[in-house]
């Protein structure tokens, strides 16, 4: 398909898709409470014909676009969720929801899904197969692409391939990154309670110290990747938090402490919440204190096929030219649920930059977050021009 027309196209429903994502920013909502953005995108997929299925997934919208002709389906994702952050960005469209915000960019991956649909529903005449158009609740919270999934959406025309995309920080406007293989690694959380016998801090003989006995707990942790994995592998465990103790000269009974493990590798995924607790359990029954462990296993790690990977390399070239392709060389120990779809068939995932500068990177998850819409021409023509070229390329 010409780009040419892809650009054209692209720059027709523009301010239509700026609008949109402007009303997204300023009503955010969060997982699974996605009612209002739902809505929205559901309405705007109806008024241009597209074939809509509502509350997938609970909040989840799918939109079907049929080619004229038989042929291949192809899945394109957006995630609609936001952040429970306050918003600081000195925009005109800032969120008028206290306490909430889209500090990571999911108000432009669901209007950009919107500009490739409004793109691509214009040439359905001329294509040869299908594409859906999934927007997921949730993505930041528990995920809700497996839901979505667990309800249908891969079947009836059964999807063979899926992408998406990230609106990326640190990386300059202008520029795609793709990356072969290992992308976002799978981000699982643990919670620990220490369990000791409180008492009065000036006779700390009597008790059982549950802060000294966490200090430990935590320092050791550090261990396990440092020590005991191969520096040849990729492995994170960070504390995020602890909570206990509401006086200073009290020792309290408990100490909870929360945190999050990233892995690329199954096998280390599954023995490093086994080494967690041996190390816990030992320090605990030294101090004759007990515990809880707790390890919630969320999204598996995402694995770009390669296949994949070389046809959205070749296809965001022809929007940004091949001179702005970055071909990542490292994961990113993120966490991204779209790895369900890749877990389910061949896929690709990729950034698409934001950074005014290769100096001023746009910290994710933070109350100033904010980027330029111009960015949204480069999602929307990317996501349509990947779609066109696989379903030309398979007919």
């Amino acid at each position: 398909m010409e780009k040419e027309r892809i650009v054209e196209l692209s720059k027709k429903y523009y301010d239509r898709y700026v609008e949109l994502r402007h009303e997204i920013h300023m009503y955010p909502e969060t997982a699974f409470e996605e009612e209002r953005t739902a809505k929205l995108v559901a309405n705007e997929l109806e008024k241009l014909g597209i074939e809509v299925y509502r509350n997938i997934g609970k909040t989840g919208v799918l939109g079907i676009i049929r080619g004229k002709y038989p042929g291949h389906t192809v899945l394109l994702r957006a995630d609609m969720d936001a952040l429970d952050i306050q918003e600081e960005a000195d925009v005109p469209y800032r969120s008028k929801v206290k306490g909430k915000m889209h500090a990571c960019g999911h108000d432009g991956h669901t209007a950009g899904l919107l500009g490739a649909a409004m793109i691509l529903n214009e040439l359905k005449d001329e294509i040869h197969g299908n594409i859906k158009l999934v927007f997921q609740p949730a993505e930041e919270d528990s995920g809700g692409a497996k839901p979505m999934i667990d309800e249908g959406i891969l079947e009836n025309p059964k999807v063979d391939v899926a992408f998406g995309c990230h609106l990326w920080g640190d990386i300059k406007e202008g520029n795609i990154m793709v990356k072969y293989g290992p992308m976002m690694a799978a981000p699982d959380k643990f919670i620990i309670k220490v369990i000791g016998k409180g008492g009065h801090a000036s006779m700390p003989h009597k008790t059982i110290d549950p802060i000294t006995i966490s200090a430990q707990v935590i320092n050791s942790m550090q261990t396990i990747v440092s020590r005991k994995v191969s520096p040849l592998k990729s492995a994170v465990i960070s504390f995020g938090s602890i909570n206990g103790g509401l006086a200073h000269n009290v020792i309290p009974n408990v100490i909870e402490m929360s945190g999050t493990v990233r892995t690329f590798d199954d096998d280390l995924r599954k023995w490093i919440p086994e080494a967690m607790e041996k190390t816990l359990k030992g320090i605990v029954e030294l101090n004759d204190a007990s515990y809880e462990f707790d390890y919630i296993e969320h999204f598996p790690p995402l694995i770009n096929n390669d296949e994949m990977t070389d046809l959205v390399s070749q296809s965001v070239s022809k929007v940004v030219g091949e001179e702005n392709i970055i071909i990542g060389n490292e994961p990113n120990m993120g966490g991204e649920d779209f790895a369900y779809f890749a877990q389910a068939v061949p896929s690709c995932f990729f950034f698409v930059g934001i950074a005014p500068d290769e100096d001023n990177p746009i910290p994710h998850h933070h109350p100033h977050f904010a980027w330029d819409d111009k960015n949204l021409l480069v999602s929307s023509q990317s996501l349509a021009m990947i779609a066109l070229d696989y379903l030309e390329k398979n007919i």
